[in-house]
């Protein structure tokens, strides 16, 4: 089940809002930039789909969004959880960083959590197949795919290069909860 929990960025075991609600999860992160969609996840991807099976899956909604908002690359990460650099994998991820471009993901399995920092808050977002999730340019923030990562997200960027992060060397990832723990 999706969901969005607000705390305040210094008391993260003190939750400020919590909801479930699509349109209410939308109007929430719309309230502090950050674009939430719920989309129709409805092709079923065997274990052997690759990469380009999934974006045919998809390639309506994947064109769409890359007409509307310019993304010029797009990519596929598809982690479970016998994966052998799970591990490594996820605290590649776990600490604090911005981008210069949005990070767009749409979950068309599986699920995981990203947490924004923002305006004195920390929005912790977890998303779960169907959820569509932008965060903005420069948005501090940290993604948690558990321990057991189960997920298939499709990635647009602008910068053909993908993935490229600038950590703030802040340690406040390390004070929220976890997901799936």
């Amino acid at each position: 089940m999706s969901e969005l929990i607000i705390y305040p960025h210094d008391a993260p075991q003190q939750p400020t809002l919590r909801v479930t609600a699509p349109d209410d999860i939308a109007a929430a992160l719309a309230r502090v930039g950050v674009r939430y969609e719920r989309w129709q996840a409805t092709a079923d991807l065997d274990e052997s789909a690759d990469q380009d099976a999934i974006l045919t899956a998809y390639r309506e909604d994947v064109d769409r969004l890359s007409d509307e908002q310019g993304y010029r690359s797009v990519d596929v990460v598809r982690l479970r959880p016998d994966h052998p650099d799970r591990d490594a994998l996820r605290r590649k991820f776990l600490d604090e960083h911005t981008h210069a471009e949005d990070e767009v993901r749409f979950f068309v399995e599986g699920g995981g959590a990203f947490y924004l920092h923002l305006d004195g808050q920390v929005h912790q977002v977890n998303c779960t197949r169907g959820d569509l999730l932008s965060v903005p340019a420069g948005t501090p923030h940290w993604f948690d795919m558990g321990p057991a990562p189960l997920f298939t997200a499709i990635r647009l960027f602008t910068n053909p290069d993908g993935w490229i992060a600038t950590f703030t060397g802040s340690p406040i990832a390390s004070t929220f909860p976890r997901y799936g723990e």
